[in-house]
């Protein structure tokens, strides 16, 4: 079965950086659409950033030109790069595959913690 497995979390002071990863397994990875979510307390989970399988990308406004996300086929893996990080980033982080535009699935998510 599908498996995502994030990686690289943890606590930072405001203005710092972070890399993200998520290890895919059990997919056909290269035809996949990767993406990174986030959800703070109280809130819904959002869309931070996806990649499509021919590699154009998608950010939401709020991480525009402070994140980048990419893909490395080879190791079945996606990065986000995560720049002039702000408290309000702060959330745990979820990795998405979208197979066929239709069948989703998670990891368990890994906390971020941006303090000012």
């Amino acid at each position: 079965q599908v498996q995502l497995v994030e990686s690289g979390g943890g606590l930072v002071q405001a203005g710092g950086s972070l890399r993200l990863s998520c290890a895919a397994s059990g997919t056909n990875f290269r035809t996949d659409t990767m993406g990174w979510y986030r959800q703070a307390p109280g809130k819904q989970r959002e869309l931070v950033a996806r990649i499509f399988s021919i590699g154009a990308t998608h950010y939401a406004n709020s991480v525009k030109g402070r994140f980048t996300i990419s893909r490395d086929g080879d190791k079945n893996t996606v990065y986000l790069l995560m720049n002039s990080l702000k408290p309000e980033d702060t959330a745990v982080y979820y990795c998405n595959a979208l197979k066929r535009g239709v069948e989703n699935y998670w990891g368990q998510g890994t906390q971020v913690t941006v303090s000012s």
